[in-house]
């Protein structure tokens, strides 16, 4: 007989299973389910991808093989009528016996499904793989505690911080493998920010160049872009917002519940953001070159002392080919959310 999964196996299992989710769930988080039997082996799983919540999907692929099972799902179940009905209704109904969560629910509206599903008789347990389930719903939790969308700065610079020649040329500083993992990127947030000068100057089309869904495109700045721009195509919506002020970039996130934005653009409006306290996480790409001048990759933020300065922790370290990918992020990940 094959061996089933641990308690731990089966929540990575909906972990990965959440992250299938990414850039499709907004204004709600990512959520994976896995429903296996008494002794482990996976009866079904499912994850949300902005329509029916992950535990009802699991649950209607069981195809009535629930009962006496136990449900693994990354964040606790819902008890709320949203865009669907509570999910603890659904959990009742199959006969399910015991739910395992990583992330506990604090959203007012939402929360109590735990203390819901354990009047009605079932076994409740919770916080297995919550650190790796918080890391990858951040974008949401962020939301939830600071009310904007989680804000990742894309940088593609050269050994010694440079993101362009002197003469203005920067294509391309990053290889190949480094320039498709930004695709994969922006197929997972909600919408991708840029600047009228990048526009005018690169030229860029902005998609996610066939690896996924194509997020929305916002240009910010007070120059109008040219009418035959790449990134008013019609391979995804654009947004215009005439201006620098980035309140209103903030205002218009938080209208259409976005998670994640992901910026796109030269050092001047990135550094902006970043003097504002807006910048969340920074995904650097550097490749092994030297320019020695040319465009420094960030602006002056207003920094005249060591003790001024903005300290970023390292999650990850990957390297893409000739190219390594960092990703830094400003603090400790969210700990507080709701759906």
């Amino acid at each position: 007989m094959a061996q089933g999964f641990s308690a731990e196996a089966a929540m990575a299992r909906a972990i990965d299973s959440a992250c299938l989710g990414l850039g499709k769930t907004y204004p709600n988080p990512i959520v994976g389910a896995v429903i296996t039997s008494a002794t482990g082996e996976l009866i079904s799983e499912g994850f949300h991808q902005g329509a029916d919540h992950a535990e009802v999907i699991a649950i209607n692929a069981a195809q009535a093989k629930t009962v006496g099972s136990t449900l693994y799902v990354t964040l606790e179940p819902c008890n709320h009528h949203g865009k669907t009905p509570p999910c603890v209704d659904a959990i009742i109904k199959s006969g399910i016996r015991k739910v395992v969560y990583a992330v506990s629910d604090p959203n007012p509206a939402a929360a109590g499904g735990a203390e819901r599903l354990r009047q009605a008789g079932i076994e409740v347990q919770s916080g297995i793989g919550e650190v790796q389930a918080r890391l990858e719903n951040r974008a949401w939790l962020t939301k939830v505690k600071l009310g904007r969308p989680r804000i990742t700065w894309k940088i593609a610079s050269t050994m010694d911080g440079k993101v362009a020649a002197s003469d203005g040329s920067s294509k391309w500083i990053t290889g190949v493998l480094a320039r498709a993992d930004v695709a994969r990127m922006r197929s997972q947030v909600d919408a991708l920010v840029t600047s009228t000068a990048t526009v005018a100057a690169d030229d860029p089309l902005m998609t996610s160049k066939g690896q996924g869904r194509n997020p929305v495109r916002i240009v910010m700045g007070e120059t109008p872009i040219a009418s035959n721009s790449q990134i008013l195509n019609g391979d995804a919506e654009t947004v215009i917002i005439n201006s620098r002020n980035t309140k209103e970039l903030i205002t218009l996130a938080k209208q259409r519940g976005f998670n994640q934005l992901l910026i796109e653009s030269g050092p001047t409006f990135g550094t902006a953001l970043l003097r504002e306290g807006l910048v969340d996480e920074i995904v650097l790409f550097q490749a092994p070159t030297i320019l020695g001048s040319g465009m420094p990759s960030i602006g002056d933020f207003g920094a005249t002392k060591l003790s001024e300065r903005l300290d970023f922790e390292i999650s990850d370290v990957e390297i893409l080919g000739a190219d390594l990918k960092i990703t830094l992020m400003k603090s400790a990940i969210s700990t507080e959310g709701g759906r």
